[in-house]
């Protein structure tokens, strides 16, 4: 007997009405033929029972599901589209079945290693023969999907095929762990898994359009994209929860991560969860409205293009609804009592649990909305408790540190830092005695303990010009309304940054001076590829600026999600973190650093030092400088609690990706040094590359806790870094490892 479902479903934004198809009974018809005819509802004289039987085939209905999702599509490509679904459904229950139930890590390896095969990118390759109805399935889609199509959506639609069959293996591999991730692991792991990102992309195809491939990576699209699959996968994790957690053994499912992450009951999670699943829909709205006319502008599209990506947006909002009723009539997920009629843009009561409302949380769609748009800024904080910070790694310092800061200090001087500025109040962005008191070389003396004199000079001046240009943007920039001037700015950067190491325009203020003399003095030394991978790096934290200028503009503090995968390139992370990727990389495959292990190990020590940063800066920053950017803010605003209990929450965050990182080092680097096949030499690299990331993150907290240029809250506690975990030492002997060598891997749980 099935038992109770474990909450009420919670109401739903939807702004978006849901529509039907014509073509559904002759996409139901084809899609059965289909699947017959690949094996996957059962072939003559197999010995064990199909992963499917016609009647669980029925009651899944996939043909409901595309003809909802894709009202407007033809029936032949109505047709076509159901196939792919009907095929990455039965992959994901065929993997469960297969490898998920007996924990079976180097089959399922195996096995998703030869799928890329059946999609080769030339369409004149032929594939091998297929082994089973999976692949059967995915060599006759991509046949009949990709002739059709550009080179370019081929590439993305291959890349998302591929990481929804890839990350198949991280979810095996949580389970067999019973891990269950931290919340940002969770959104970011869960886009590829799930597939969304892959039902974007075929958005294209049913609409018959494609995306102009000069701006598919822009940041508008990728958000568009990026919010639609979280939007999606948030709601198929509400609606699947029951099954996958009573059935299955399932503990990939973000009301299971807000469960174990805020000590939620279920009810409270789920409604936490569709709070999240809400502000990741009025961000797409956000976007669609502020981003895109721009971005028309800027690149130049023509009235076909900027169509094509008007009706890629419309797709995706057809996908969203569609998805929603299919959800609610599937046999597949827990629907019983469901509202039949959805939340629109004014919102409604959306019924929070107890434990949710402990948080004093109240969040309708309305409410999800205006609580970001309504913020006073420049409110006293008052005094708060400084929470411990979970800090595993031993601080190293460099000996050259005291020559670094007198150093530091001519340099600024001689880049024009410390002159007033016209129009800025007061003596200018910064003074000696402001710069002194930052001691900006203390941070770099322990991010790169192991510089030399003139190294540690060139490492704190970057770090000095980073955060200049973060004070000077907004005194010169946000604070005056001038979009064009900030738009500017960032423009002229890259004349200032010559790949071939050439002369630059002259320049206009002090952050252009910095910037011309610090390229002069580290490009030159690198090879070309690295110096472009350093500019971009560069780019993106000053590109970062502008979203910051345009949410203080519209007084709009971001949403969680946005704001956590922005405040790593607002931060600065990828500039300070490129150096040392850059000084090891050439020693080690390039296509290494595009690994999810590596990947998530980088971000997850992005977000520590953000974090970290922003619960350190969060009086200084809201109190007297009125930003809208800081995560003790946005947890603060999303919850409804108070400052103290956000601060705490910010902190438990910082914890949670600082065990993932652990995670990563002890139970995934050697796994992955043993898949590239890495001799003893570049091991020792990817060491070295993971010491200076360890190096970073107790560099960076240091500079925090002794610092002057923070408010500090009152009372800190006693023991910093006494909570437990491996230690910097363990981990870094344990990396690369043989298994039985390893210590175990830090715990998951907050």
């Amino acid at each position: 007997m099935k038992q109770q479902q474990p909450y009420r479903l919670p109401d739903f934004y939807l702004p978006w009405p849901a529509r039907l198809n014509p073509s559904l009974e002759a996409a139901r018809a084809h899609s059965k033929a289909w699947a017959y005819s690949m094996g996957i509802l059962g072939t003559a004289g197999e010995k064990t029972a199909p992963i499917w039987d016609e009647r669980k085939f029925d009651a899944h209905d996939y043909a409901l599901l595309c003809a909802y999702t894709h009202p407007d599509a033809p029936s032949p490509e109505l047709d076509l589209v159901t196939g792919w679904y009907v095929w990455v459904c039965f992959f994901d229950d065929h993997f469960l079945e297969t490898f998920k139930r007996i924990g079976d890590i180097e089959g399922a390896k195996q096995y998703v290693a030869r799928l890329p095969l059946f999609m080769p990118l030339d369409t004149s390759k032929t594939t091998p023969e297929p082994a089973n109805p999976v692949e059967m399935g995915l060599a006759d889609l991509w046949g009949r999907t990709a002739p059709s199509k550009s080179p370019e959506w081929r590439q993305r639609f291959f890349a998302s095929t591929e990481n929804l069959l890839n990350e198949s293996i991280w979810e095996l591999a949580n389970i067999n762990e019973s891990r269950v991730p931290n919340p940002v692991e969770y959104i970011e792991m869960r886009r590829k898994v799930g597939g969304a990102p892959w039902s974007a992309d075929l958005v294209e195809h049913a609409a018959g359009i494609e995306v102009p491939a000069r701006i598919a990576g822009t940041r508008p699209m990728r958000v568009l994209k990026d919010t639609f699959a979280d939007g999606v996968h948030l709601r198929n994790d509400i609606f699947s929860y029951q099954r996958e957690t009573q059935e299955e053994g399932e503990i990939n499912n973000s009301v299971l991560v807000m469960e174990r992450f805020l000590g939620l009951d279920p009810q409270g999670a789920a409604n936490l969860v569709n709070d999240i699943l809400t502000s990741r829909l009025q961000q797409f709205e956000n976007t669609f409205f502020t981003e895109l006319p721009p971005l028309f502008e800027e690149h130049g599209l023509d009235t076909v293009e900027r169509g094509h990506v008007l009706l890629y947006a419309k797709g995706l909002q057809d996908w969203q609804s569609g998805g929603h009723e299919w959800h609610m009539r599937s046999s597949r997920y827990m629907n019983v009592g469901a509202h039949k009629g959805a939340v629109g843009p004014l919102g409604g009561p959306t019924g929070l649990g107890t434990a949710a409302a402990r948080l004093g949380f109240a969040g309708s769609p309305a409410a999800v909305r205006v609580r970001s748009f309504t913020y006073v800024p420049f409110q006293p904080v008052g005094p708060l408790k400084l929470p411990a910070l979970y800090m595993p790694f031993a601080l190293q310092l460099s000996p050259h540190l005291d020559a670094a800061r007198k150093n530091t200090l001519t340099w600024a001087h001689a880049m024009g830092m410390l002159e007033p500025l016209p129009g800025v109040p007061g003596e200018g962005v910064w003074t000696e005695s402001k710069l002194a008191g930052f001691d900006i070389a203390l941070c770099a003396a322990g991010i790169h303990p192991d510089a030399t004199g003139p190294q540690l000079d060139l490492s704190s001046q970057w770090l000095t010009w980073g955060t200049y240009g973060d004070d000077y943007f907004p005194a010169v920039f946000t604070r005056r309304r001038d979009p064009a001037g900030a738009k500017l700015f960032h423009e002229r950067l890259p004349e200032f940054m010559p790949l071939d190491c050439g002369p630059t325009p002259p320049a206009l203020n002090a952050a252009e001076r910095g910037l011309a003399d610090l390229w002069s003095r580290t490009a030159a030394g690198m090879a070309e590829p690295d110096r472009a991978e350093f500019r971009t790096a560069i780019l993106k934290m000053t590109g970062s600026w502008l979203w910051e200028f345009a949410n203080q503009t519209q007084n709009r503090i971001p949403d969680p999600v946005d704001y956590i995968e922005m405040r790593r390139m607002t931060f600065g992370s990828d500039l300070t973190m490129s150096r040392s990727r850059i000084a090891e990389g050439n020693s080690l495959p390039p296509e290494l650093f595009r690994t999810r292990p590596m990947q998530g190990l980088c971000n997850s020590a992005a977000d520590c030092a953000c974090l970290i940063n922003d619960v350190y800066s969060y009086r200084k920053e809201t109190e007297f400088e009125g930003e809208l950017h800081n995560c003790v803010l946005v947890v603060r605003q999303f919850l409804g609690c108070d400052a103290q209990t956000a601060m705490t929450i910010t902190a438990d965050l910082t914890a949670s990706r600082m065990r993932q990182f652990q995670h990563i080092a002890v139970a995934e680097l050697p796994v992955l040094a043993a898949d590239f096949g890495l001799d003893s030499a570049a091991r020792a690299h990817l060491r070295r590359f993971l010491e200076r990331l360890q190096n970073w993150l107790s560099g960076i907290l240091h500079w925090h806790e002794h610092c002057r240029r923070y408010v500090r809250p009152v009372e800190r506690p006693a023991a910093q870094r006494g909570l437990p975990g491996p230690s910097g030492i363990g981990i870094s002997a344990a990396l690369l490892a043989s298994p039985a060598q390893r210590i175990s891997p830090p715990s998951s749980g907050i």
